[in-house]
């Protein structure tokens, strides 16, 4: 924020320790220290509530540009009307026989049927 350096601080600290007198010093050190530690907290406050305003307003664009999109809805509603429907009319998982079928091509041949082969 500042670019206050060590040298500057000490001339204010001289400079004061001229203008209001070695009695007051401390005194006035101590106002100033809590009136920089009140402004420190407001202005924190203020960042802390803008940073939030900043993330509701970017909650609010993300769910109007989804509400804009009813093709996502209608793809949803269609994956959750698919699932329940197959169950309700018993529609099971594709038939054994198609599953043997799949496996039994994976397999190896019987031994005797290797042999001939060899010879």
């Amino acid at each position: 924020m500042f670019d206050i350096g060590f040298s500057e601080i000490v001339l204010i600290m001289v400079i004061a320790l001229i203008v209001v007198g070695p009695e007051r010093l401390p005194r006035l050190a101590r106002s100033t220290g809590l009136w920089i530690g009140k402004i420190r907290g407001f202005v924190a406050s203020v960042k802390a509530e803008i940073d939030h305003e900043l993330a509701a307003e970017e909650l609010r664009k993300t769910l109007s540009r989804q509400a804009e999109m009813p093709e996502l809805e209608e793809i949803i509603e269609e994956a959750t009307t698919i699932q329940p429907s197959r169950k309700k009319t018993g529609e099971a998982s594709p038939p054994q026989e198609e599953v043997k079928q799949t496996a039994g091509s994976s397999e190896t041949p019987p031994r005797d049927v290797m042999d001939d082969n060899k010879q």
